[in-house]
């Protein structure tokens, strides 16, 4: 995932990954919305941890297409009833899930890389089908929403990885992964659901090919989780087109496929990161919505959910974390985080950053070392708490025990450079988008693409879009997707 510190980081949401400070923030004007334009099968709502990790997609038109082929969908599953909800969240990343509770969530980022409404379906019932075979029920284990969506957990030390432990607590939201019996199950029913509600299964198989050259590229925009939750097999794409031509003979007809119709609908949806979420450019973190910036150390991974923006040294020895921190004042809310970090021997300083009303807090965090088992000093820590308005932020610096001499002046730097966003460029910054183009005759997919302005740098990440190869002729009239703002 990209820097996303967005939709008013959902009330306070955040606030449960590490600080339970309270209060919230008051709503930006992020592309998400909290509010849900239908209510899904059941009017099961999403999981407030799934949306805190990703948030929700402002898009009443295909928030009703899911919501109303998805309970077409369901009620004709094994156990309708099993089937509680269809969610599109604000990511990227590509994606699709189902968790325990029934709820299904699709991705953005998997909405713009179907190319037809019969790839939407199978994917669609491949996950009713981990509901309805009780997968979830069944494997015990629990693992993140999407692999790498913290990068805490892989990047840094187990001693300071474990100061963060609330939040991957907070996003271990029941989604498994699954073996390949599971994954074949799913593959059988989603064949079967699409296809009884008139799609054609093959296309799910299609997709995997898109998925397969997303994961190989490495200009591609995003990362297909997809993947990661859903192992892939050498036969898979072979099983399921096998599977497809029997349901098809099955159902005695054409099943439909929709490429034109599902492109239309799509038409306008963002594409990638959205800048207005947050963004790093040139080392600094601007959050065009929210108006602030400051820099990120030089060389450090960064990180951003709707819940957390996070920067770690890159081999793992200190994380800098900006999370939203209520608007109670400043000495409670130093006080709510000093007991959250279970601090000893803490020194608050009241200080101001830029004309920004802040605290300052240094101390050791004790707890027990994961390593010896023992009681101790866990991690050294500088933190901030800046008030902007009415809202405040924390940057909590944490780093292995007597380093803080080493990274004090790091988090300093950073805390010291939150600042008001004033730069016009950054401040009207807008997403990319995907745009529907028809092609002429006679041209080739790379052909359109530079007729319509697209740098021959993204050919081949647009021609994994449109699932398609650059070299492919195109037909009079065909519609194909390129990206722009």
């Amino acid at each position: 995932m990209k820097p996303t510190l967005s939709h008013s980081v959902r009330a306070g949401a955040m606030l449960v990954l590490l600080l339970p400070l309270g209060g919230s923030v008051p709503a930006n004007r992020s592309s998400a919305s909290p509010a849900r334009a239908t209510l899904p099968v059941q009017g099961a709502q999403p999981d407030p941890s799934v949306i805190a990790q990703f948030g929700l997609l402002n898009n009443t038109k295909l928030q009703s297409y899911i919501d109303s082929k998805g309970m077409q969908m369901g009620r004709i599953s094994d156990r309708p009833a099993d089937v509680k909800g269809f969610t599109i969240v604000d990511s990227p990343i590509i994606n699709a899930f189902a968790t325990p509770d029934g709820h299904v969530y699709f991705t953005r980022g998997i909405m713009a890389h179907f190319n037809n409404e019969a790839q939407f379906s199978g994917v669609l019932g491949h996950e009713i089908g981990h509901i309805t075979a009780r997968h979830g029920q069944k494997q015990q284990t629990r693992s993140t929403i999407a692999n790498g969506a913290l990068i805490l957990g892989s990047i840094l030390s187990k001693r300071v990885a474990s100061v963060i432990e609330p939040a991957s607590q907070v996003v271990g939201l029941g989604l498994l992964k699954y073996g390949r019996d599971a994954e074949n199950e799913a593959d059988n029913l989603g064949v079967k659901y699409s296809s009884k509600i008139g799609y054609d299964p093959a296309s799910m198989a299609d997709f995997f090919l898109t998925l397969q050259r997303t994961e190989q590229s490495s200009g591609a925009a995003t990362v297909p989780t997809f993947l990661s939750t859903h192992p892939n097999s050498a036969d898979r794409y072979q099983r399921v087109k096998k599977l497809a031509v029997t349901a098809e003979q099955q159902a005695g007809r054409q099943l439909a496929v929709n490429r034109d119709q599902y492109l239309r609908m799509i038409e306008g949806l963002p594409y990638g990161d959205n800048p207005r979420e947050g963004f790093v450019e040139n080392s600094v973190f601007y959050h065009p919505d929210l108006k602030f910036q400051f820099p990120v150390p030089q060389g450090w991974k960064s990180q951003n959910s709707p819940s957390q923006f996070q920067m770690a040294e890159p081999n793992g020895k200190a994380v800098q974390i900006l999370l939203p921190a209520g608007n109670k004042s400043l000495d409670e809310t130093a006080q709510a985080l000093v007991q959250q970090l279970q601090l000893q021997n803490a020194q608050a300083q009241k200080t101001t950053v830029n004309n920004f009303p802040a605290v300052v807090i240094q101390g050791d965090q004790v707890g027990q070392d994961q390593q010896t088992g023992q009681q101790g000093v866990t991690a050294s820590t500088l933190s901030y708490i800046i008030q902007d308005g009415q809202t405040l932020y924390a940057l909590v610096g944490l780093c292995g025990p007597g380093t803080l001499n080493t990274y004090g002046s790091t988090f300093q730097r950073v805390a010291q450079g939150f600042r008001r966003l004033t730069d016009a460029s950054k401040l009207n910054k807008q997403p990319e988008r995907i745009r529907i183009k028809t092609a002429k005759a006679g041209q080739t997919l790379a052909s359109a693409l530079a007729a319509n302005g697209v740098s021959s740098k993204r050919y081949e990440e647009l021609g994994i879009l449109n699932g398609m190869k650059t070299t492919d002729k195109m037909t009079a009239g065909q519609l194909f997707k390129v990206v722009g703002r």
